[in-house]
């Protein structure tokens, strides 16, 4: 199977985040800098972890060097590397240890996103694991001050990740593929 363009890639991951980020309200946070346009989206084209960090260790000072009211956050895609959740998983650790490696540790944070993400303690198909499936595995950029801000803003944010699974639990596989996104693929990119 060949490999999608930017395009299809992009086209995904903006519907992901408006049927199921923005329009199930997975991240209250999110509408705001999606409807401003705060949101750096970059496909990566690394093939090897080696250079997904090149990738993250450019965007992360990207994100560093550029004002809020122009990019608030950065979702960088990679469709082809680290398509394994635990390749993915264990990769976590090399973004963490590199925004730390360029002093960015407090500054800059890495939320995690995957089509075959999973939660300790949870099955592969437990609809709790679909608030952060993403169509294509992502590394997400977020600037620790906006989270501080937005947490601080928003009332029982610490009630943000049971609203999620409760949602979920309400929709169930069925309606999360009525959204559109359809089944997550399989390790090996198979639906």
């Amino acid at each position: 199977m060949p490999s999608p363009t930017t395009r299809e890639v992009l086209a995904a991951i903006r519907h992901w985040l408006e049927a199921a980020v923005l329009g199930l309200d997975l991240c209250p946070f999110a509408r705001a800098v999606y409807s401003l346009d705060l949101i750096r989206f970059v496909v990566s084209k690394a093939e090897t972890p080696e250079a997904l960090v090149a990738d993250l260790i450019r965007e992360l000072k990207a994100l560093e060097r550029t004002e809020p009211s122009e990019v608030e956050t950065t979702l960088l895609i990679h469709p082809r590397v680290l398509g394994d959740f635990l390749d993915y998983n264990d990769f976590l650790r090399v973004a963490e240890a590199t925004v730390a490696g360029l002093g960015l540790a407090g500054v800059i944070q890495v939320a995690s996103f995957h089509p075959r993400y999973q939660f300790a303690g949870t099955g592969p198909d437990d609809i709790e694991n679909y608030t952060n499936r993403s169509p294509f595995p992502v590394l997400h950029l977020l600037r620790e001050a906006s989270v501080a801000r937005a947490v601080a803003a928003f009332p029982d944010a610490s009630r943000i990740y049971d609203k999620n699974i409760e949602t979920l639990r309400r929709l169930g596989h069925a309606g999360w593929n009525r959204l559109g996104l359809g089944p997550v693929p399989g390790p090996d990119g198979a639906r």
